[in-house]
């Protein structure tokens, strides 16, 4: 990782005895470079029940949370990324790891690698070469876990869960921040190296790490939002996870994918919004 992000370029977890050492996301790793390729991101909501996935299963596909089951019924042949930004995933839906991750390349939060350090040992025992640390510019720990938890990066969290204001990054040459929003200020990053600008929901977290991996053109899926008191595609209405979504909606999420399509398309990358639920709430995405 660039030394001047002062972001961990790697993170060590005791697990049974054993350092498992996880390196921080680096946009300068060869591997992590899709080369211009365009990118599908797939999210949970409700319409990916009824999406076709004939034309998508050979193209660079990207998952959250749980929208990595859908590889148990649809053979998707090149899984670039999945990415989980909330500890509480883990602790919600433990199983979903362990039935569907074996060894995709998983990007997430310290609190989340601290989660499934718990939840999930042999996972991160076997696959930890193909895991990368992202960190949240404004708050690099994440949204910590419900459950307490042990870590060997006790030592760091201090610094790491002092909150800055995005504001912080009006003049950082990876970030672009809107401070005249009304609620609060948002933003976007252009390399996530440097961290990523939270907005409420995973989907734009890994938005912003195709971005930074140099895809052509992100194809978002399943982002419904208008929805969002439904059971996710993968859930039903007993076991479904509360959803803050409908609060955040109006003063995070949709004004922060505008700017994220305005300024991505000025980059030469279009972002293109399928959900039929949630395609008349943007005015930035294509």
């Amino acid at each position: 990782m660039a030394l001047n992000s002062g972001l961990p370029p790697t993170v060590e977890f005791g697990i049974d005895n054993q350092l498992i050492t996880i390196k921080g996301f680096n946009a300068d790793e060869s591997k992590q470079n899709l080369h211009q390729q365009a990118v599908n991101i797939i999210a949970s909501g409700p319409s990916i029940a009824n999406l076709a996935f004939s034309e998508l299963k050979g193209t660079p596909t990207i998952f959250v949370n749980g929208s990595i089951s859908l590889i148990e019924e649809h053979n998707f042949t090149d899984v670039v990324g999945y990415v989980i930004s909330d500890a509480r995933f883990i602790n919600h839906q433990p199983e979903i790891l362990q039935k569907h991750y074996t060894g995709q390349p998983l990007y997430a939060t310290l609190a989340v690698f601290e989660a499934m350090a718990v939840t999930h040992p042999d996972i991160m025992r076997t696959y930890h070469d193909a895991m990368r640390v992202l960190y949240p510019v404004d708050r690099p720990w994440g949204v910590k876990s419900n459950k307490l938890l042990f870590s060997k990066l006790a030592f760091r969290k201090k610094l790491l869960n002092k909150k800055k204001p995005l504001t912080y990054f009006t003049n950082h040459p990876n970030f672009i921040i809107d401070d005249s929003h009304n609620s609060a200020a948002i933003g976007v990053s252009l390399d996530i190296t440097y961290g990523f600008v939270e907005a409420g929901t995973v989907a734009y977290v890994a938005t912003q790490l195709a971005f930074s991996r140099y895809a052509s053109i992100i194809h978002l899926y399943g982002i419904d939002l208008l929805n969002s008191n439904q059971p996710r595609f993968y859930e039903n209405e007993d076991n479904s996870a509360p959803s803050k979504l409908d609060k955040a909606i109006s003063d995070r999420i949709v004004p922060s994918f505008n700017l994220l399509g305005k300024v991505y398309k000025e980059h030469g990358v279009p972002v293109i919004n399928h959900s039929p639920v949630s395609k008349a709430l943007f005015d930035s995405l294509d």
